[in-house]
């Protein structure tokens, strides 16, 4: 119940009772008050009437006087002799009124000089009051009169008593509702924001002080959590890993931006909305059945690895989702998968073309004069493997990231002269013009990866050229470190293999790649170096016209 229904109804019933109280106080105090007023008037009438009495010396004349004083008067009058017997009454026949000596207030009279009684009429609404008084001759005048009892009396007035009533009853529910009004008025108008500011009953003021200190520690902790919070989001937004918080139900209740970028969704409402991929909605059903889920989602080109655990809430589970983009993990791995199958097969190529050159000269198969053809067959694979061998352990090596620890200080130009050297026999073989402009450059770098780099640029710009062709080599500093550029105007590379040269093993054409002695990996030893000396690789290339590599360090 209300406090201002509980006020209204304590005042209404205080106000009510004590009204009705009140009521009944007045009503016997009249009562009492009129009862009392009849007794006095019948008092002293029966005086008057029995002095008068006594000053009578004829009977008959006294008799007459009785009758007059009878029949003016509203009490009632009787005389009764000294035996008992009814002489006058002036509201009975004297005949049918047995002996009174047996009444009580004859009785008393007699014995005493005066006698009083009180009695109640047989419907209890009435009773009589009864005064006698002895005269000199023995007779007893007595004077009566009747009245209504209080039950008689109240109900003689049931209709105004139910005017009254309902009087009392407005009166009640005006006052109750003033004063309910009164009291409620000031604890409407507090300001509960600044509790000890308020003037108003001092019975509140250690209410208002406790509160006024719960407000101080309120504020404090909603400061304390908006600024937990703040930071809590500070740091979600800025996580490149997607979260993502469900209730119970399944609704979204809260997702970072970068959730919403992974799963291209901004919707709320239940999980579904955000993503319909099977990995993901497998994930988060899980969880939200109490199990940990897992899954993979392959999503625009990139895998990301979806994680989410249940949060028991009484008998119902919630769900934490955690995304992190795994894509360098799984391309990794795929290329690592591929790497090693493309390594079998690299490898086992010139060992199955060796090892046919050697069974066919051990069994003697093979003419005399032919036997120089399969030991040079057998001597080129062997270089070949050992070519692909020494690439493999190169690669590998760049794999591991341990090659920083050997970085010191190189002059890239000397590099560049010096593999110009080394290329400039097999350029000339194949009339291939070798051109350079090289600034002096010093860097920190790793010298025979650098070498290495440099080499296998300029060798496929000579073997993939057209005769009479040129390869220009071109070194410049800048403010932050240096450009080095490879062109060639050879048979160039057709767009859609452009995008994958850097891979291990690709060719665009095996055949050719073949005659020119190549592993496969050359290209992928530069992109791996430029990475391990934060070089960026830029490639332009139009078929027919030839090839321009550049990295920028």
């Amino acid at each position: 119940m209300k406090m201002k229904n509980r006020i209204f109804l304590s005042i209404f019933t205080g106000s009510l009772i004590a009204l009705i109280l009140s009521l009944v106080c007045i009503t016997g105090v009249m009562y009492n008050a009129m009862t009392e007023e009849l007794r006095v008037e019948i008092r002293n009438e029966a005086k008057i009437v029995s002095s008068a009495a006594d000053s009578f010396t004829d009977n008959d004349a006294f008799m007459r006087y009785i009758s007059s004083a009878g029949m003016d008067s509203e009490n009632r009058i009787t005389l009764v002799a000294a035996d008992g017997t009814v002489l006058y009454d002036n509201f009975s026949k004297v005949s049918e009124m047995g002996n009174h000596l047996d009444r009580p207030e004859i009785a008393e009279a007699i014995e005493n000089g005066t006698g009083t009684a009180l009695r109640a009429s047989d419907t209890l609404g009435e009773h009589t009051y009864y005064y006698a008084i002895k005269l000199r001759d023995g007779s007893i005048i007595r004077i009566a009169n009747t009245t209504k009892s209080v039950i008689g009396l109240l109900g003689h007035m049931t209709l105004w008593l139910i005017i009254a009533a309902l009087l009392i009853f407005v009166i009640s529910l005006f006052i109750a509702g003033t004063l309910t009004r009164s009291i409620i008025r000031p604890i409407n108008a507090l300001d509960l924001d600044s509790p000890a500011e308020n003037n108003t009953y001092d019975e509140l003021s250690p209410l208002l002080s406790r509160m006024d200190k719960q407000n101080e520690k309120i504020s404090s902790q909603i400061d304390k959590l908006s600024e937990q919070k703040s930071e809590l989001a500070c740091i979600t937004e800025n996580m490149s890993e997607g979260l993502v918080i469900f209730g119970s139900g399944g609704n979204i209740l809260s997702a970072n931006a970068a959730a919403q970028r992974i799963l291209g969704s901004t919707a709320t409402g239940n999980y579904t909305r955000l993503c319909r991929e099977k990995a993901y909605l497998d994930a988060v059903e899980a969880a939200l059945d109490g199990e940990h889920g897992s899954g993979l989602l392959e999503k625009g080109g990139r895998y990301y690895s979806l994680t989410a655990s249940p949060v028991n809430d009484a008998k119902k589970y919630s769900a934490v989702l955690f995304i992190v983009d795994v894509t360098d993990r799984e391309t990794s791995e795929k290329m690592r998968q591929e790497f090693s199958a493309n390594v079998s097969h690299e490898l086992k190529t010139p060992l199955t073309s060796i090892m046919g050159a050697a069974e066919i000269i051990e069994k003697g198969i093979v003419k005399s004069e032919d036997i120089p053809h399969f030991a040079g067959k057998i001597h080129s694979e062997a270089v070949r493997l050992l070519a692909l061998i020494e690439d493999i352990i190169k690669i590998s090596r760049l794999d591991e990231g341990d090659l920083v620890r050997e970085f010191e200080e190189v002059s890239l130009d000397d590099i560049c002269r010096s593999v110009i050297s080394e290329l400039s026999e097999k350029a000339q073989s194949r009339e291939i013009t070798l051109e350079s402009h090289l600034d002096k450059v010093k860097m920190l770098g790793v010298k025979p990866v650098l070498h290495e780099m440099v080499c296998n640029l300029c060798d496929n710009a000579i073997a993939y050229n057209n005769k009479g062709g040129k390869v220009e080599i071109s070194l410049e500093k800048t403010d932050t470190g240096c450009i080095l550029k490879v062109s060639d105007n050879g048979i160039g590379i057709p767009p859609e293999h452009q995008a994958r040269i850097f891979e291990r093993f690709y060719r665009v054409d095996k055949s050719h790649s073949k005659e020119t002695g190549g592993t496969g990996l050359g290209l992928s030893i530069v992109k791996h170096g430029a990475a391990l000396h934060s070089g960026v690789i830029d490639l332009r290339s139009e078929v027919g016209k030839g090839t321009v590599i550049t990295i920028t360090f």
